[in-house]
């Protein structure tokens, strides 16, 4: 082979693209693909944190409303403001049935959350929780949020498995009206009710309930919700647990 002819053989070589990978193919367009940006924050397998709450096994209906929430400028942070922005409300829905329908069970407790309470304020957020406060006008979160407190179908969320810090954030952005939900707020009204000695307590007790993951949100209350929220209209109640 002439020389000239080897080298232009080499060089060629030299210059041609790389095959493109297999691995290097287009993705398929499938939801859980679509949603892996949500799980670089809310990994299905984590306990959630102050920022970043498990959103697993959540009532498919509160998801839907807390992501329209953001969309819609009644809850604020930016990143997910950013991430829904522009997503039709049947799209949002799809994400929220996918995550509902997420059951792993839950990692260890973050270390420290709720560790600073004393007996007395554990006492008081166990009354918070299982009996409220009706001098107050302050309900018993389980006469919401269900008996095991694991939510109720469709629209209220568990509140175990989160850090004490994370609820302690959320009464926080309700007393200073940065989330907001449906009209009539109801959740606004009860944090405006607490003082933060009570929000402190009851925070810390729920932190300390050891969260169960084969429990389901349950599917009615045994009575009416306390009070009017507007975005949990239709709760199915009579004999329900």
């Amino acid at each position: 082979m002439p020389m000239f002819a080897a080298f232009s053989i080499a060089a060629a070589l030299a210059v041609a693209p790389a095959a493109t990978p297999a691995a290097a193919a287009i993705p398929p367009d499938t939801l859980e693909q679509r949603v892996a940006a949500c799980l670089a924050c809310h990994s299905v397998k984590e306990r959630g944190d102050a920022y970043f709450p498990r959103i697993a096994g959540k009532p498919a209906g509160y998801l839907y409303n807390q992501l329209r929430n953001f969309r819609d400028g009644r809850r604020h942070y930016p990143m997910m403001t950013y991430m829904v922005a522009h997503l039709p409300d049947d799209y949002l829905r799809e994400i929220a049935d996918y995550f509902a329908a997420q059951h792993p069970p839950y990692a260890a407790a973050a270390a420290g959350s709720g560790a600073s309470a004393t007996a007395a304020q554990l006492a008081r957020g166990q009354t918070l929780a299982r009996q409220g406060d009706a001098a107050q006008k302050i309900p018993a979160c389980v006469s919401c949020h269900g008996a095991a407190l694991t939510g109720v179908e469709p629209a209220i969320p568990g509140l175990l498995g989160l850090p004490s810090d994370y609820i302690n954030a959320q009464f926080g952005n309700w007393k200073n009206h940065s989330r907001r939900a449906t009209a009539p707020d109801c959740m606004a009204d009860i944090a405006a009710r607490l003082s933060d000695a009570d929000v402190a307590a009851v925070s810390a007790w729920l932190s300390k309930q050891p969260p169960d993951a084969a429990a389901r949100p349950a599917a009615g209350l045994p009575a009416a919700l306390p009070m009017v929220c507007g975005s949990a209209p239709a709760v199915a109640t009579g004999g329900a647990k």
